[in-house]
């Protein structure tokens, strides 16, 4: 297996989106002042601008960042 940090994907007729994952990486990052270490994926959402709003992409991809930083709500 290939480990990819980045992975664009391309949008074939009929599709009309696509959601790629990279691989997962352990960066460094400033969290409340300090630095830190975290793992991090890089997730990437291909839309088809005549059937999907680039906005409502966005939306759908925040929220899907929110469910994986917290699992637990997808339970309630």
């Amino acid at each position: 297996m290939v480990a990819f940090e980045y992975f664009p994907a391309f949008i074939i007729a009929p599709v009309s989106c696509i959601l790629a994952f990279g691989g997962i990486v352990e960066k460094a990052f400033v969290e409340q002042g300090e630095i830190t270490a975290g793992h991090r994926m890089k997730v990437t959402l291909s839309c088809d601008h005549r059937a999907v709003d680039g906005a409502t992409g966005a939306q759908f991809l925040q929220s899907f960042k929110e469910m994986l930083e917290d699992p637990v709500r997808l339970l309630i």
